[in-house]
């Protein structure tokens, strides 16, 4: 029998901005800011009782469409997470053969890396905003 309609809600957290446009999420708090988009989803997208609950609806779902609620939800649960704990990521070159060459700018907005698969050309990178280097 076809499911007419499954719907879950979440709490969101007190400190946590929760805000939904056109199926795209964005979640703030005070210094720090996520997103993500899920405009590929058929799912219907509502913030309840003061902006304090999440609640997703799927009308007349197949199997997978109904654990897409479930998937969607714990994304918005690790962009929460992403903005009320501080994460510290180190990133390192490894090299077995061929040396790798990276150059930071002076304004630490970019990254230079060379001899990749030992190519003549460089890869130049952008930092997104709010990361050092």
């Amino acid at each position: 029998m076809k499911t007419i309609l499954a719907l879950q809600t979440m709490d969101i957290q007190d400190g946590v901005k929760l805000e939904i446009k056109a199926k795209q999420n964005r979640v703030a708090s005070l210094c720090v800011q996520l997103t993500c988009r899920f405009k590929h989803h058929n799912l219907d997208m509502q913030m309840i009782e003061d902006d304090k609950k999440l609640k997703l609806k799927a009308w007349f779902g197949s199997r997978k469409t109904i654990a897409t609620i479930r998937i969607v939800l714990n994304h918005v649960q690790n962009l929460i997470t992403g903005v009320t704990k501080d994460y510290y990521y180190k990133m390192c070159f490894m090299c077995v053969h061929f040396l790798i060459n990276a150059n930071i700018s002076s304004s630490n907005d970019n990254i230079e890396i060379r001899n990749v698969l030992v190519r003549s050309g460089s890869h130049y990178k952008s930092v997104n905003m709010g990361t050092s280097l």
